[in-house]
């Protein structure tokens, strides 16, 4: 039996009865060919089928066409908007890219780091032209030192673009929507409607995302003269799970919120089936208010008011980041993206 030898540059060469080099500038468009000449070369190419080594031309344009994605959780519905984002702008201007999901197997933390660590140092080893980074070790909001250098050490030799995170005391290229005024949005609304007793729920006080969506709730509570109660401020998770949870707290308190702002969509959908299920009607009993805007909450019963971050628009801007810093084009160092408030069917005055 014999195995069909992959058809070269330098066979597609000889059949022309031309250099390589000849061979190349066609396949580059580098040089002008005499008309006869590519014609002949442009045959062949498509007789054999031929595809040119990406490896190879790599090396000599310095240039792979691929960008790295590290995120932490590919199954959180917001980040495949991001994505999509990211990769119809990164299409358009030529690139492909490796997606690197650092989710851990058992919810533990040290472990998505480490995978973060070794997805970085893969990256380098693939020579991707760039690096975009979204939640993770960024999102924290004292993050150790060893993380930060480790990321500050990799911009060094790739762009690196982030994504609605930030690296304390190290300002880097960043692609952002603007997650306290988001909260302001959320927590005005409801005050707005005429609630006066609102709680939080959600998200991890360690991170700063969830930072930002509590100052923005508490600064917008203060600013209508409106108190914030401790015991109404939950955090622990992002989930569902962790919104069944939140919801199963308030509900053994004594006195409880006519409205809740959680931390993101999940959360609220977890709330809103725990509400059900203990007899409350939403928006009648409960006003429910999300974040994130993802596509849950415009298809659930009843569809969820929230706030949209504007992901699709997010991954767009970072890719458009990106594709600046490797071609060496002026690039903005901030590009805040505002968010919006999507108003549908979980809120309403209090009875």
């Amino acid at each position: 039996m014999t195995t069909l030898k992959p058809v070269t540059v330098y066979d597609i060469a000889r059949e022309a009865n031309v250099s390589v080099a000849t061979v190349s500038r066609v396949l580059n468009n580098t040089a002008p060919v005499k008309k006869s000449t590519r014609e002949k070369i442009v045959e062949l190419i498509n007789k054999y089928q031929f595809q040119p080594n990406a490896l190879a031309r790599s090396l000599s344009k310095k240039v792979t066409g691929m960008i790295g994605v590290i995120l932490p959780d590919i199954t959180n519905p917001f980040f495949p908007e991001v994505l999509a984002g990211l990769e119809q702008e990164a299409r358009s201007k030529g690139y492909t890219f490796f997606l690197c999901d650092t989710v851990s197997t058992n919810g533990d933390s040290k472990e998505q780091y480490e995978r973060e660590s070794q997805y970085l140092n893969i990256l380098l080893e693939k020579q991707v032209d760039g690096i975009v980074i979204i939640g993770g070790r960024i999102n924290l909001a004292r993050p150790t030192k060893e993380h930060v250098n480790e990321v500050i050490e990799v911009s060094k030799r790739v762009p690196t673009v982030l994504i609605n995170g930030s690296l304390p005391g190290h300002p880097m290229n960043r692609v952002f929507a603007d997650e306290r005024e988001g909260a302001e949005l959320a927590t005005q609304h409801l005050i707005d409607l005429g609630h006066r007793d609102i709680a939080f729920a959600g998200g991890y006080r360690g991170m700063s995302n969830t930072l930002q969506r509590i100052q923005g709730y508490v600064r917008t509570m203060e600013r209508n003269g409106l108190a914030v109660r401790k015991e109404w401020l939950l955090d622990g998770g992002f989930s569902v799970e962790s919104g069944k949870r939140f919801m199963n707290q308030l509900l053994q308190m004594e006195e409880r919120p006519t409205a809740i702002f959680c931390a993101n969509d999940l959360v609220a959908i977890g709330v809103m089936k725990v509400a059900y299920k203990a007899g409350l009607q939403v928006p009648q009993d409960l006003s429910l208010i999300g974040f994130d805007d993802i596509p849950y909450a415009a298809n659930s019963i009843p569809e969820l008011t929230t706030v949209s971050l504007k992901g699709y628009d997010v991954g767009r801007g970072a890719a458009d980041m990106l594709h600046q810093l490797i071609t060496k084009s002026k690039a903005s160092k901030n590009t805040r993206v505002r968010p919006e408030l999507i108003i549908r069917e979980t809120t309403t005055p209090p009875r």
